[in-house]
C-alpha cells in the first residue's frame, strides 16, 4: 500500500502547476510614504525636475522663466512671430472691444469697465501665463454671476458707486482664491466640476444670459431683476406696451447678421475673420445709423457718453470690512472658481491642438494675479474666453504677445476713440452677447453623455434646470452636490463580480461580461473593483456573503442536492489599490463567517499597500498562509484543486 500511496502522491505533485510566491513590497519608512503621498498629491508634475544637475546661475534663470514665462519666449522673439501675433492681436481686439462693453453691461457695471478689463489683465497674463492661444478679458458667465449675486443685496441703479466697489472687491477675492489654489497646488479642487456639470451649467447660463438680453432686444424699460426663466418671460409679456418696433427690427437684423457670420466661420474655419470682425462691424454700422437718423429720439436706447482715458486706480475702493464682506467673499469664490475652470479648460484645449503643455498651477497663479492687479486698476473678473481664444488660435497666434497687441489696441481706443461709441445702441450689444453665448450650448456633447452615462446626464440636467429655474449659483451647487453624491456612491458601494474561466486559457473574467466564461466547480471566484475602506467594509462583507448564499442555492438547485459542492471562496484583489484599518479587518470577519459554513477563503494578488497592511494585521498568519494567498486566479484554482485531489491519497 505504501508504494501505491507514494505513486499517487507523486502523480499529485506532477499535475500541480507552478505556484509563484506573493511577496510583500520593499520596506519603506513612514516618512518615505508620507513624502511620496505628498508629492503625488501636490506635485504630480514634479516642477523641480528641471533644476536637477544645473549650475546655480542656470537655476536662477530657470526659476525666473518659471515665474515669468515671457522670459522664456521673449529673448527668441522674431519679426516672423510678430507678423503672426499682430494679425491675431488686432483680430481679437476687434472682438474684445464690443464684447467688453457688452459684458460689463451684463454685469450691471459701467460699459467703460469692460474696456478697462480688456487692457490691464491681458498685459499681466502675457508676462505670467503659459498658454500661447489664450485671449483674456471679461466673459459672459462670470459677468452674469457677478452681477446677479451682487444685485441681490445692492441695486446698481440706486447705489452705483457701492455696487462698483463691491465688484472690484469681489474681483480681488476671486484673484486671491485663484492664486492660492495655484500656489498651494490645490488645482484638483476644480475637478469637482465634472464635464457633465459644466456642459449643463454653461447651457443653462447661456439661456439665462440670452433671456436677459430681451430687455435690450425688445426695448423694455421696466425689466425684472430676477434671473429665472419664469420671472423673465413673465416680465417680457407683462410689459408688451413698452416693446419698441424700431428696436426689434434693428435687433433682429443685427442678430441675424451676427449669427450668419458665426455660421460661416464655423463651416469654413479659414474665414474666422468674418465672425471675429462682425461684432465690431455691427457696432460701427449701428452707431452710424443711430447718429444719422437721430434714432435715440425714436425709441432706441444708446450707451451714452463714455469716459476717456486709461484705467484709474481703484485700490481705495476695495472693501475688506463692513456688512458686505461676506457677500464679496462669496461672490469672489464662486466667480473665481467658475472663471478659473473656464480659463484652464480653454487653455488646455488649444494647447492639445498645437502639441504643447499648459501648467495648470501656473495658469491659476497667472489668472489669480491678473485679477488681483485688475481689482486695483478698475477691472472686474477676467479669464480666458473661448470665443476670443478660438479666434486667436485661428488667426495664427504664436505667442502670448497677441494679448499685448490687443491691450495696446484697447489702450488706443480708451485714449482717443471713446466719443465714437456714444451713439452705440444697446440693442446691438444685446445681439453681440446672444451670439457669443449661443456657442456655450453644446448639444452634441450632451447627447454623447446621454449615450455613455445616464447618471452623468442626470447631473447635466440638474445643472441645466437648476440654473434656468432657480438661480445660477444654486443650479451649480445642486449639480456639484449630485456629482459628489455619485462619487460617494461609488466609494460606499464598490462593484463586485463573479469570475469564470475562459475555455482553453488560464484567464478568468466576469461571467456577466464574458458569456463563454465557465464557473469552476467547487469555487466561487469574486473580484473587488475598488479600494476598501471604512465607508464600504460593511457593504462588502454583506455582499460577499450574499454571493456565497446565492451560489450555494443555485448550485444545490442545479445538482438536485440538499447541499452545495462549494468549497472555496477566492477573492481577486488586483483592483484594490488602497486599504485602511477597517478594510483590513473585513478579511478576518469573512474568514470566520466562511469557516462556519465549512468553506475556505483565498486571496489573489494583494498589491503593495494592501499586502503590507495585511501582514501587519495578520501577525498569527491566519489569513496570509502559503496556501491562502496566490499571485493569479489560475494558480489559486490549480493549487487548491490539486490539494483536494491529493487528500484521498494522503489519507490512504
Amino acid at each position: 500500500m505504501e508504494p501505491n500511496a507514494s505513486n499517487l502522491h507523486s502523480h499529485c505533485v506532477e499535475i500541480t502547476m507552478e505556484v509563484h510566491k506573493v511577496v510583500p513590497p520593499p520596506h519603506r519608512s513612514t516618512f518615505q510614504k508620507f513624502k511620496t503621498r505628498l508629492k503625488e498629491t501636490f506635485f504630480p508634475d514634479d516642477p523641480l525636475r528641471q533644476f536637477k544637475g544645473q549650475p546655480p546661475k542656470r537655476k536662477w534663470i530657470l526659476g525666473a522663466q518659471y515665474v515669468f514665462p515671457i522670459l522664456q519666449w521673449g529673448p527668441n522673439y522674431s519679426l516672423k512671430l510678430f507678423k503672426s501675433d499682430i494679425v491675431s492681436g488686432l483680430t481679437i481686439a476687434s472682438l474684445a472691444i464690443p464684447q467688453g462693453i457688452s459684458y460689463a453691461k451684463l454685469a450691471n457695471l459701467p460699459p467703460i469697465v469692460g474696456l478697462y478689463s480688456s487692457f490691464v489683465p491681458p498685459l499681466v497674463y502675457a508676462a505670467l501665463g503659459s498658454s500661447r492661444d489664450l485671449a483674456v478679458g471679461p466673459v459672459s458667465i462670470a459677468s452674469l454671476i457677478l452681477g446677479s449675486m451682487l444685485r441681490q443685496e445692492v441695486s446698481p441703479s440706486k447705489d452705483p458707486i457701492l455696487f462698483l466697489q463691491l465688484a472690484f472687491s469681489s474681483t480681488f477675492f476671486a484673484g486671491v482664491v485663484q492664486a492660492s489654489l495655484g500656489i498651494l497646488r490645490l488645482g484638483f479642487i476644480i475637478d469637482f466640476l465634472s464635464k457633465a456639470t459644466l456642459i449643463g451649467f454653461m447651457a443653462g447660463a447661456a439661456i439665462i444670459v440670452s433671456l436677459q438680453q430681451l430687455k435690450a432686444l425688445l426695448g423694455i424699460t421696466h425689466f425684472t431683476k430676477q434671473m429665472g426663466l419664469v420671472p423673465v418671460l413673465s416680465s417680457v409679456f407683462h410689459n408688451t406696451a413698452e416693446w419698441s418696433w424700431q428696436t426689434i427690427v434693428m435687433g433682429f437684423c443685427f442678430l441675424s447678421l451676427l449669427l450668419l457670420a458665426r455660421h460661416v466661420s464655423m463651416k469654413k474655419p479659414n474665414l474666422f475673420w468674418v465672425s471675429a470682425g462682425a461684432p465690431l462691424a455691427s457696432v460701427i454700422i449701428s452707431t452710424l445709423l443711430v447718429f444719422a437718423f437721430k434714432a435715440q429720439h425714436h425709441g432706441i436706447s444708446i450707451i451714452g457718453k463714455l469716459q476717456e482715458g486709461l484705467n484709474p486706480p481703484s485700490w481705495n475702493m476695495l472693501h475688506f470690512h463692513g456688512s458686505y464682506l461676506g457677500l464679496v467673499m462669496k461672490t469672489g469664490l464662486v466667480t473665481g472658481i467658475i472663471s478659473l475652470t473656464e480659463g484652464i479648460a480653454v487653455g488646455r484645449t488649444f494647447a492639445a491642438l498645437k502639441g504643447y503643455k499648459v501648467d495648470g498651477n501656473k495658469e491659476m497663479m497667472a489668472i489669480g494675479l491678473m485679477n488681483i492687479v485688475g481689482s486695483s486698476t478698475s477691472c472686474y473678473v477676467t479669464t480666458g474666453a473661448f470665443s476670443r481664444s478660438a479666434v486667436n488660435h485661428n488667426a495664427g497666434a504664436k505667442t502670448a504677445a497677441s494679448n499685448i497687441i490687443m491691450a495696446v489696441t484697447v489702450m488706443v481706443t480708451l485714449l482717443f476713440l471713446m466719443p465714437l461709441f456714444q451713439y452705440t445702441p444697446n440693442v446691438v450689444l444685446g445681439a453681440i452677447i446672444v451670439t457669443a453665448v449661443v456657442g456655450l450650448i453644446d448639444l452634441p456633447a450632451a447627447y454623447q453623455i446621454w449615450k455613455i452615462d445616464k447618471f452623468d446626464f442626470i447631473v447635466l440636467l440638474c445643472a441645466f434646470l437648476g440654473v434656468i429655474f432657480i438661480s445660477v449659483q444654486q443650479g451649480l451647487a445642486i449639480a456639484v452636490g449630485i456629482s459628489i453624491f455619485k462619487v460617494l456612491l461609488q466609494v460606499t458601494r464598490p462593484r463586485t463580480g463573479m469570475l469564470g474561466n475562459i475555455p482553453g486559457t488560464d484567464i478568468y473574467r466576469n461571467i456577466h461580461h464574458y458569456k463563454d466564461g465557465m464557473k469552476v466547480p467547487g469555487f466561487l471566484i469574486l473580484s473587488i473593483d475598488a479600494s476598501i475602506n471604512f465607508a464600504n467594509t460593511t457593504y462588502l462583507n454583506e455582499r460577499i456573503l450574499r454571493w456565497v448564499e446565492e451560489y450555494e442555492a443555485q448550485d444545490a438547485e442545479e445538482e438536485g442536492k440538499k447541499h452545495s459542492s462549494l468549497q472555496f471562496v477566492i477573492l481577486d484583489l488586483s483592483a484594490v489599490s488602497t486599504i485602511d484599518t477597517s478594510g483590513v479587518s473585513i478579511f478576518s470577519d469573512l474568514k470566520k463567517a466562511l469557516e462556519k459554513k465549512g468553506l475556505e477563503m483565498a486571496l489573489v494578488n494583494p498589491v503593495g499597500e494592501v499586502m503590507e497592511k495585511l501582514q501587519r494585521w495578520d501577525e498569527g498568519r491566519d489569513i496570509l498562509r502559503l496556501d491562502s494567498v496566490y499571485l493569479t486566479v489560475s494558480e489559486a484554482v490549480a493549487s487548491l484543486s490539486s490539494a483536494v485531489k491529493c487528500q484521498p491519497s494522503n489519507r490512504a
